[in-house]
């Protein structure tokens, strides 16, 4: 029988890497790059890295949609940060500035920042607007809306 593997894209190089899921919390590496696939933290992407990771990386994707002259996404920031432990290696954690990629908001319709998505196989499954300011209510809204 063989062993169920998930498509990570590699947040240095994107690369795309098969980690069997029994490993993925096991540190794995980029198989181009050999740097860390997870470190903890979100991967701040650009429109062309935003559709690679939706696209092609099979871990469901959590986006924060910000601007840096946003008060309230500046106050949530840290938050977010801090819930990428919590949430890595079994969902990606990005972020998506909308002065940067202008395209992207468009597209998904952001009419207010922060909002945060929730990418399940490239569609979206969850949206919330407005500031989450603790771990741990990013990371249980997360999961309550994986698993629904």
């Amino acid at each position: 029988m063989t062993e169920a593997t998930f498509k990570v894209v590699c947040p240095h190089d994107g690369a795309i890497n098969r980690v069997p899921l029994t490993r993925l919390a096991e540190n794995p590496k980029c198989g181009g790059c050999h740097q860390p696939l997870f470190h903890a933290q979100p991967v701040e992407l650009d429109s062309a890295g935003f559709d690679r990771h939706l696209t092609q990386g099979e871990l469901p994707l959590l986006v924060d949609f910000w601007a840096v002259w946003c008060g309230p996404c500046r106050t949530m920031a840290p938050a977010f940060a801090s819930a990428a432990p919590l949430l890595e290696p079994y969902v990606r954690l990005a972020k998506i500035d909308t002065e940067a990629a202008p395209d992207i908001a468009a597209r998904y319709g952001i009419r207010s920042i922060p909002t945060l998505m929730l990418f399940v196989r490239g569609k979206e499954v969850a949206r919330q607007a407005g500031a989450m300011t603790r771990p741990e209510q990013i990371s249980r809204w997360a999961s309550d809306n994986l698993h629904k």
